[in-house]
């Protein structure tokens, strides 16, 4: 059974910091684009950060515009899991975070294979 399990969330005051990680398993990820993606209340799903699979452990990323900067995100334990470290957290970063991969590397919410099941990130002011 494929799946992915996130874990990390909480409750942060703004300026915080906050780590997420996301596990994969049931098959191999390696070189699926993986990344992170958020839905606040009342607004839709929205891209946060991604990895593309160059070569062997070599991943490209990219970040949402009002995330540069302040988060990183990466690759690891052979490509089967990400993590995002999330700085200078603000209060509109308080949403609910989904891990999702995608087998042919769009990473867009129509082509994802793959959702975990959501992490709940609450910054306050």
């Amino acid at each position: 059974q494929v799946q992915l399990v996130e874990s990390g969330g909480g409750l942060v005051q703004a300026g915080g910091s906050l780590k997420l990680s996301c596990a994969a398993s049931g098959r191999t990820f390696r070189s699926d684009a993986v990344g992170w993606f958020r839905q606040a209340p009342g607004k839709d799903r929205a891209f946060v950060a991604g990895t593309w699979w160059i070569k062997e452990n070599i991943y490209n990323a990219t970040y949402g515009d009002s995330v540069k900067g302040r988060f990183t995100i990466w690759r690891h334990n052979a490509g089967n899991s990400v993590s995002l470290q999330m700085n200078s957290l603000k209060p509109q970063d308080t949403a609910v975070y989904y891990c999702a991969a995608d087998r042919e590397g769009a990473l867009t919410q129509e082509g994802v294979d793959y959702w975990g099941q959501g992490t709940q990130v609450t910054v306050s002011s």
